[in-house]
């Protein structure tokens, strides 16, 4: 396998041979050979041996972790000294406030393509006049981008107000009506579709970190996302073309579907009077994925992320997977100076 998920707390992970032992209440319930394996998702903090995180280390195996909730809370980052130059070059580029704000308006306008192509493709099939209605705006929206120029904070409120026209549209796109969509909700996820929403942008993002880091790239270091403690901004502009692409068109293709139920998730009220702080949000949010379907929705994501689409810069087939590496080097190609601009993927076959 390349790619594991680890998903049950307790587990305790340790070296056996030329594989990696997964044992729970003291017996080992799955091995999982080293040879070949590319990515681990630890879910629920697992524990690992000494001797697992020096074969994670020298066989250069993405590791990331996330808390039980689903949340992002840290990656096993390598050393990557050996790609100084091209780290430099991004940080020139993305410090010329021209060129950034080239960046972010390129980002931008592909974000809101996606969107406008979505919800127009939708209109086309539903006859909803509503959702044609709402890409004209995004369309609208996506013309006028040119005109603000270098200025981002311009460029993000264009941004923020065409992804409000497109949720507000979100419920039309729903047609299991076991499920509502009352706008979208982060902190916390208010409702089944915007807990899976937030997952799946939380795997996309470190799809999109590992990819920008592969290539020898600072994903801390972005345009459109201003810098912040913590915040990958790179990973957070580059997903921005792939959130409709990858992660709304997969999880509203399993709801409407019936793939998920309601049935699979776990209600809790939230307190009166709201959080008292971020750990009682985490531990007693509003709604999250049952324990069944989390692995059985990972195994649909890592059957989409594994299927194949069109790229036209490189005339080739890639994974779901392989597009966001391929963009990933196409920015690399920008920063380089080996391309005038960065154009997100262009969705071929979809108008």
């Amino acid at each position: 396998m390349e790619r594991v998920f680890v998903l049950e707390t307790g587990t305790y992970i340790r070296k056996s041979g030329p594989n990696l032992a997964l044992v729970r209440d003291g017996k080992t319930v799955e091995e999982v050979a080293l040879d070949g394996l590319r990515a681990l998702t630890l879910v629920g903090y697992p524990t690992l041996t000494a001797a697992v995180l020096r074969e994670l280390v020298s066989k250069r195996i993405e590791t990331v972790i996330l808390n039980p909730k689903g949340r992002f809370e840290a990656r096993l980052v390598l050393d990557e000294h050996k790609h100084v130059e091209r780290r430099r070059n991004q940080y020139a580029v993305l410090s010329d406030p021209e060129r950034a704000g080239a960046c972010a308006r390129a980002i931008v306008r592909g974000k809101l393509e996606t969107q406008a192509r979505f919800l127009g493709k939708r209109a086309t099939a539903t006859a909803n006049a509503a959702l044609a209605a709402s890409a004209a705006r995004i369309r609208a929206l996506q013309r006028s981008l040119d005109g603000a120029g270098a200025d981002l904070d311009l460029i993000r409120g264009m941004e923020g107000h065409a992804s409000n026209v497109y949720f507000q549209s979100f419920p039309g796109l729903v047609t299991n009506m076991d499920f509502e969509f009352n706008g979208r909700s982060r902190r916390p996820p208010l409702d089944p579709l915007n807990a899976l929403l937030s997952f799946t942008y939380t795997l996309v993002t470190s799809e999109v970190t590992n990819a920008i880091q592969r290539v020898g790239l600072d994903p801390y270091l972005g345009s459109l996302h201003a810098t912040a403690y913590g915040r990958p901004s790179l990973a957070c502009d580059l997903v921005e073309e792939w959130r409709v692409l990858l992660v709304d068109r997969l999880v509203l293709g399993l709801v409407n579907r019936r793939a998920i139920k309601k049935d699979d998730f776990i209600f809790r009220q939230a307190p009166k009077g709201g959080y008292a702080d971020e750990a009682e949000m985490r531990d007693k949010r509003p709604v999250e994925m049952g324990p069944g379907l989390r692995r059985t929705f990972l195994q649909a994501y890592e059957a989409w992320m594994n299927r194949q689409a069109h790229h036209p810069a490189t005339g080739k087939n890639h994974t779901h997977r392989g597009l966001i590496l391929e963009q990933a080097r196409l920015f690399l190609a920008f920063v380089m100076g080996e391309a005038e601009a960065y154009t997100p993927y262009p969705w071929p076959g979809v108008r």
